[in-house]
């Protein structure tokens, strides 16, 4: 997958965000998301852009100081209904986290997460 907007090849660190709903073929413009660091402390919070992606310092690595187990927190159900979409309530994938650990403060932690009302995809992309 390539790089989301904003990271070149030669930025390090940071945890960068990038969510498609795969069902429709669109960026999920407006999926709010949270970003907690190994101490539960929120990082970053926002809605996600136009082009699928988090802007947010923490993609460039600001913020980041510490090794260990973050968690992203992707409010899909609060979206899917926002789109019109007929889910349940609660839906099938409401609030999904997702546990990642960050062993490299140097290394880039790309996520992209592709989603439908029923399923999902999160892995580390390229970085």
């Amino acid at each position: 997958m390539a790089r989301p907007p904003g990271i070149s090849s030669s930025t390090a660190g940071g945890i960068s965000i990038h969510v498609f709903d795969v069902a429709s073929g669109i960026a999920a413009a407006g999926l709010r998301v949270e970003l907690r660091g190994p101490d539960g402390k929120l990082l970053a919070s926002g809605a996600i852009d136009a082009s699928g992606v988090l802007d947010h310092p923490v993609m460039r690595g600001e913020g980041l100081a510490a090794t260990g187990v973050y968690e992203a927190v992707f409010h899909i159900g609060d979206w899917y209904r926002a789109q019109g979409v007929a889910v349940p309530s609660p839906a099938f994938l409401e609030a999904v986290p997702y546990r990642f650990g960050v062993a490299d403060l140097a290394q880039h932690y790309h996520l992209p997460l592709k989603m439908t009302p029923w399923g999902f995809s999160l892995f580390r992309g390229g970085a």
